[in-house]
């Protein structure tokens, strides 16, 4: 099970460091906000509520917390309910500390986000390049935009990103086994100042810790 919680967030983490955005720095479409976030985003703050889906609709899970990201590369994700659980690259690795469990686990941040949307965190290329991106109609008052990889083996089937006149308030993420996980977030500031501690993990006295460490 704490296996399974790692996977899942961390396959989520590395989205939402793609996909946040603003609408105040970029009108037209939902796609053409997503590739100015790309651009011109390098700080990014908010909180989060999550629900996990089963393919039939009924929740799995639903976690709150915070997200903070600088780009490249960094970026500190801390539930806070139902368990605390802290997720922190620090642009070379990344530390899963299970705050029940006692563990923290360190993997090397290049491996462990390899087929996954963190890949644009760099900036170096835009969306196109992996992934078909197209608009999508709705009349629930946002502007969303899916992206599909291009790479069938893919661990995702599709990312669902919803704008409204403020910024990215939803994502919605399809996974290989058709579980959803849908992302709400709120308290969104981009481009703020950060301190450089925020992505340095420190490991707690007494917590077992397992991975690349000395990388």
């Amino acid at each position: 099970m704490a296996i399974a919680k790692v996977q899942l967030r961390q396959c989520v983490l590395a989205l939402i460091c793609v996909c946040f955005s603003s609408l105040a720095m970029a009108g037209g479409s939902a796609s053409e906000k997503l590739t100015a976030f790309l651009q011109t985003v390098v700080t990014l703050k908010s909180q989060f509520e999550q629900t996990v889906l089963s393919p039939q609709g009924e929740i799995i899970e639903q976690a709150q917390g915070q997200f903070i990201l600088e780009r490249p590369g960094k970026f500190r994700w801390d539930y806070l309910s139902p368990y605390p659980q802290e997720i922190v690259a620090d642009g070379t690795r990344i530390w899963f500390y299970d705050v029940d469990l006692e563990q923290v686990t360190v993997k090397s941040q290049q491996e462990a986000l390899t087929d996954t949307p963190a890949t644009l965190l760099s900036g170096e290329m835009l969306p196109e390049e992996k992934y078909q991106v197209r608009d999508v109609d709705s009349s629930d008052g946002f502007s969303w935009v899916e992206l599909t990889p291009k790479d069938a083996e893919s661990n995702f089937q599709t990312v669902r990103l919803a704008f409204d006149r403020t910024g990215l308030r939803q994502m919605v993420m399809q996974d290989s086994f058709d579980q959803y996980t849908r992302l709400i977030f709120s308290d969104v500031h981009e481009n703020i100042v950060l301190d450089e501690v925020i992505f340095q993990f420190v490991t707690p006295d007494g917590v077992d810790v397992v991975g690349d460490v000395n990388q």
